[in-house]
């Protein structure tokens, strides 16, 4: 059973003013322990990057029990499920040194030609993960319901957004919805997440931000000439 660990003492650029982990940097990490455990399990750059082969991300999941803090010593776990076909999911899990349970999340990956943008068939690229089961699970990700969006604002994608696929990284998705909502700036504390990257943005590309609330959820979805990304983030009471 194959199931990557890495032990990390945050910094100060982990967190943000509460001292509490930042949620991009949450999502970086969690995006550099899927392609380190995709390296250790033998499909790395060399199976795909250099082939002209994307891992892009589809879908996320996310389960808060208790954001980490400043100073603090947090374990982060994550393993590959089974291929659906076009889809790889994967899990992951963050708890402290001592076992405290922070959060879970799950995700769906697919591979992607870079010069086409269009979906690669793993069988077709060579591209097999075997998938692992350890009863820690939590469902897959699903589409965010969406809300009434009576908020609205234009965002141009910066060069400092820009990734090595080429389009905006999917951290920093969250750096915008937690700049137009402000629900974070607030103080206000995750509870659970759901994603959906739609399609690329791309350096300079304009977005049409739209967003609104009800309750302690916020609904928050970028358009340009189509959907772009929406994104369901609850807040604990």
């Amino acid at each position: 059973m194959s199931i990557y660990r890495q032990e990390l003492l945050l910094r100060s650029k982990h967190v943000d003013m509460y001292r509490r982990l930042r949620t991009s940097e949450l999502m970086r990490l969690l995006q550099e322990a899927s392609i380190r455990h995709t390296e250790e399990l033998g499909m790395g750059r060399d199976r795909t990057l250099d082939r002209g082969i994307l891992w892009m991300l589809g879908l996320q999941r996310m389960e808060i029990t208790r954001m980490p803090e400043y100073d603090e010593t947090v374990v982060l776990k994550s393993w590959p499920g089974k291929t659906m076909h076009v889809l790889f999911p994967r899990y992951y899990s963050l708890e402290t040194a001592d076992g405290e349970p922070l959060l879970r999340a799950s995700a769906l990956w697919t591979l992607v030609d870079a010069e086409k943008r269009k979906m690669v068939f793993p069988e077709k690229a060579g591209i097999v993960i075997d998938g692992v089961v350890t009863g820690e699970e939590i469902p897959l990700p699903s589409p965010p319901s969406r809300l009434n969006c009576d908020h609205s604002s234009l965002f141009t994608v910066p060069y400092s957004y820009v990734d090595l696929n080429g389009h905006m990284n999917n951290a920093r998705y969250f750096d915008l919805a937690e700049d137009v909502t402000g629900a974070a700036a607030d103080g206000k504390t995750l509870a659970s997440i759901q994603m959906e990257y739609v399609s690329e943005a791309r350096l300079g590309q304009e977005l049409k931000v739209l967003w609104g609330q009800e309750g302690t959820r916020y609904y928050v979805t970028g358009e340009a000439d189509q959907c772009v990304f929406r994104m369901g983030l609850t807040y604990s009471k």
